[in-house]
């Protein structure tokens, strides 16, 4: 039946009615079915055959890096049993957020096929406005942590003026940004150069803040199922209404049902420690509604529009340099907000805030999570699947007491094995016809 409804199309039947070519269709018809009508009709082996050609054309996915995850934790918890206990992984999931907040707004960036090297010192900068404003000034500090959060937009907008309209590339313009921001916050900081944020701020307060009940974690658990679940059906039931492949409702079932047993299994191990950390759902709540805004809204398809192919989307009626400065000034925007959570991690700002490898891991931790060095393919999950890894290695090598040289080394080599996933994955798909 849904093979007749992909049939159903009155050019592919040589102009004829559309009652008509769905009874008797026209041998030149045939190709208008879509392949995916067929794979669903087929049942397992037509999955299995499709996810062989998936890996024929490059069609990864996140495939390769949740196998990275579980080969890293198969490795560093065969060596040291304390790596997989509950502590760790709890003290992991908080652990990586700064990191991941600020890595969001390199996927933003690397979907139009753009760097922004500037975001270690942009976060520097705004977590260093924040405890100037509300430590040294006494500045209330909600209010402070606004003008911190509107600085960050503001340098990412300034960014993308430039890159946008003066022509001027990204890659110099954040670099400049990089030197230049760092200054500013010395700047900022003035002659102490450290300031320590109380442990009551709403700073220290939004990292440190553990719900203890049970009912937490289990309770986000079963929320952001009940999210997946229905906005699946949702889906599924548009594209049906618009005779277009979709869904069927024992594929959702499935995929629920092992988003529902990932889901539950990180609650549980939650709650074997501590319970749920505040700072791990303001993450993925944040990765929730900017996943939304690049999937179900026209400026999120304007995104990948201008990220897979620029000349194409400008005589699609796309405005590029609107959509270059709101991109740069989001990632600006996310840099301030990782840059307060790991302020609120060490409960201070100070002259090496931002600095050290933070840019490498923000960068790496979008790309290995697989957003696309080359622009047009990503997804805002990639900064939480590439933050788990950078964040799994390092966690384990310190476990193991391993020196910092050797992890930048490992660190290094994992974000080059991913670029060449990603320039293998691209060769691929260049050859399918599918780039």
């Amino acid at each position: 039946m849904r093979r007749d409804r992909g049939r159903h199309d009155p050019s592919a039947a040589g102009g004829g009615p559309g009652d008509g070519a769905a009874q008797e269709p026209a041998h030149d018809a045939v190709p208008a079915v879509d392949t995916r009508l067929i794979v669903r009709e087929e049942g397992f082996k037509g999955y299995l055959g499709e996810f062989k050609r998936k890996m024929r054309s490059g069609e990864l996915g996140s495939l390769p890096v949740v196998v990275a995850v579980i080969i890293i934790w198969t490795v560093f918890g065969t060596l040291d049993s304390a790596f997989l206990s509950a502590q760790n992984l709890s003290d992991l999931s908080q652990q990586i957020v700064g990191t991941g907040m600020i890595a969001i707004g390199i996927v933003f960036v690397l979907l139009l096929g753009e760097i922004d090297l500037s975001v270690g010192s942009v976060s520097g900068l705004c977590a260093a406005i924040f405890a100037v404003l509300n430590v040294l000034n006494g500045m209330n500090e909600w209010l402070a942590l606004l003008v911190a959060l509107a600085g960050g937009a503001a340098v990412g907008l300034i960014h993308g003026f430039f890159f946008a309209k003066v022509g001027v590339p990204a890659f110099v313009v954040t670099l400049a940004g990089n030197l230049a921001w760092n200054g500013l916050m010395l700047q900022v900081l003035g002659t102490s150069g450290t300031v320590n944020i109380p442990s009551e701020s709403v700073v220290s307060e939004l990292y440190s803040t553990i719900f203890h009940s049970p009912a937490a974690a289990y309770g986000t658990a079963a929320v952001g199922v009940a999210l997946f679940l229905a906005s699946s059906l949702l889906d599924a039931r548009r594209r049906q209404r618009a005779r277009v492949p979709f869904r069927p409702i024992a594929e959702i079932v499935i995929r629920t049902a092992v988003i529902a047993a990932i889901a539950f299994a990180a609650a549980a191990i939650l709650n074997q420690y501590q319970g749920l950390p505040l700072a791990l759902l303001i993450f993925l709540i944040l990765l929730v509604v900017l996943d939304f805004v690049l999937r179900r809204t026209s400026y999120g398809r304007q995104i990948f529009a201008v990220g897979g192919n620029i000349e194409g989307a400008r005589r699609a009626g796309i405005s590029v340099p609107f959509v270059r400065m709101t991109v740069f000034s989001i990632a600006g925007t996310m840099a301030a907000v990782g840059g307060i959570f790991l302020a609120g991690q060490i409960q201070s700002a100070s002259q090496t805030s931002g600095g050290g490898n933070l840019l490498m891991n923000v960068i790496a931790a979008a790309v290995i999570g697989g957003t696309s060095l080359f622009g047009g393919r990503g997804s805002v999950w990639s900064a939480l699947l590439g933050a788990l890894v950078i964040g799994s290695i390092q966690s384990g090598m310190n476990i193991m007491g391993v020196s910092n040289a050797v992890q930048f080394m490992i660190t290094g080599s994992v974000l080059l094995a991913a670029v060449v996933v990603d320039s293998l994955s691209r060769r691929s798909q260049k050859a399918a016809g599918r780039a």
